[in-house]
């Protein structure tokens, strides 16, 4: 049987309620939480930490995800990027240009197809879009 965990897509208005979302959905059980990164949810993901304990079967209902991926769709994820370029001393902002040019041109990813893509990574994970 699958341990379920349920993501209150209802209770994500903006990137810092998602993450904290995130946090409660998956680190309830810790003392201290994910940052606001892509990579932390895929390291969360595999376990070991928070509510995942290794790489058990686990079923992720994430309720209200239409809603969210129009959220974090075009228009979020070029400002994410467009914040990104801001910062050259950071980022590779040649990779973060090509990047925002695929998204103006219909070919990247939105930040919720990134966030998808990282679930599906994780084959003991079973999203459900509810």
């Amino acid at each position: 049987m699958k341990k379920e965990i349920i993501i209150d897509g209802f209770a994500i208005h903006n990137k810092k309620s998602l993450f904290e979302e995130i946090n409660r959905a998956f680190m309830s059980e810790e003392d201290w939480e994910i940052g606001e990164s892509l990579d932390a949810i895929n390291d969360i993901l595999y376990g070991g930490v928070g509510t995942i304990k290794g790489n058990e079967p686990i079923r992720l209902v994430w309720k209200n995800f239409e809603a969210n991926s129009e959220l974090f769709g075009l228009e979020f994820t070029a400002n994410y990027y467009k914040e990104k370029l801001m910062h050259p001393e950071v980022f590779d902002t040649e990779n973060i240009q090509t990047l925002l040019d695929q998204l103006a041109n219909g070919k990247g990813q939105t930040y919720m197809d990134i966030i998808s893509e990282i679930i599906a990574e994780h084959p003991n994970i079973e999203l459900v879009k509810a």
